[in-house]
């Protein structure tokens, strides 16, 4: 029965609390309110679902070891025509018709083409921007005209600019055996 009386007692008192200074509780309601909802937004809009999403793999994958970027790809090779290399670089174009070769960003605005060995995966076409690690050959070499005039309708250039390429060009390729795209 005491106990009864107490809590008739306190909810007389909120009752009379909030008829007297109504608008000051509606305001401390609202600010209560509008705190709560911004706490929420917060939350969500800062939340980690705590997982990590590993790097997207190709092929064979790049194991662990020395990558060097891609600008510095000859010097690394040295004297030598072909070097078994890991390097980094950012994905400048890719093979529009299946993903069957892309060439990474070079200072001199060149780019290093990058095929696939044994044709065995194909990389996403929308990876233009994104840096990516490769495990494979590192080549000098001389493209003949017919295999650039090829490269160049892969990239969907119009038929004069295809029928402009007459003679090879040496360049720096990569053969890769394992690609990880890292962001």
């Amino acid at each position: 029965m005491m106990l009864s009386v107490r809590i008739l007692n306190i909810f007389v008192l909120l009752r009379t609390n909030l008829t007297c200074t109504y608008k000051d509780n509606l305001m401390s309601i609202k600010a209560l309110i509008l705190s709560f909802a911004i706490s929420i937004i917060a939350i969500n809009t800062f939340a980690q679902d705590g997982k990590t999403t590993p790097p997207t793999s190709f092929g064979e994958g790049v194991k662990p070891g020395k990558k060097y970027p891609v600008e510095k790809m000859e010097a690394a090779m040295g004297d030598k025509k072909t070097a078994d290399l890991q390097i980094t670089g950012e994905v400048v174009e890719v093979c529009k018709k299946k993903g069957c070769w892309m060439t990474l960003k070079m200072p001199d605005g060149e780019g290093v083409r990058v095929t696939f060995k044994d044709y065995a995966f194909f990389m996403p076409k929308d990876i233009v921007g994104k840096r990516v690690a490769l495990d494979g050959i590192a080549k000098k070499q001389t493209i003949s005209a017919e295999t650039l005039r090829h490269y160049a309708e892969d990239a969907h250039q119009s038929a004069e600019e295809v029928a402009k390429i007459t003679e090879p060009k040496k360049e720096l390729a990569f053969e890769a055996k394992g690609v990880v795209i890292l962001k």
